[in-house]
């Protein structure tokens, strides 16, 4: 490893140190869309659907990561579902919550019912915090 290679290694360690670590639980499989729909009586649930393929969706995600500061201590749960791993899962998704497919997507849901979605650049976590009471 050069200088070059360890300045800017070590400016993206520290930035990385100041970023909180995002608490995601992956979306697998068709049952825990049963329990996302009963956790969402006591919390927010959020699913952010990501494309590993698109450059789009990977820079909404990080910008999303980056801006991410909600303590461990408030109510919400984050789920991520992986589109090309878990593309039928994803189309469940879309088909049981009512809200078109998109890549990238964040849908949150509240009582078993999306109170919120966007897609690409309106992804955000202020739409985030304003679901938590």
């Amino acid at each position: 490893m050069g200088l070059f290679d360890k300045v800017f290694k070590s400016e993206r360690d520290i930035v990385k140190k100041e970023i909180e670590e995002v608490p995601w639980h992956a979306l697998t499989e068709s049952k825990q869309l049963e329990e996302i729909e009963k956790e969402s009586e006591k919390q927010p649930v959020v699913i952010f659907k990501h494309s590993t393929r698109c450059g789009i969706s990977k820079m909404v995600l990080n910008n999303f990561e980056r801006e991410y500061d909600l303590p461990k201590d408030k109510e919400v749960k984050l789920y991520f579902l992986d589109l090309l791993a878990n593309r039928e899962l994803s189309n469940e998704v879309a088909s049981r919550f009512g809200v078109r497919h998109e890549s990238p997507q964040m849908i949150i849901i509240r009582d078993g019912k999306v109170v919120h979605h966007a897609s690409h650049h309106s992804i955000d976590l202020a739409s985030v915090k304003a679901e938590i009471k």
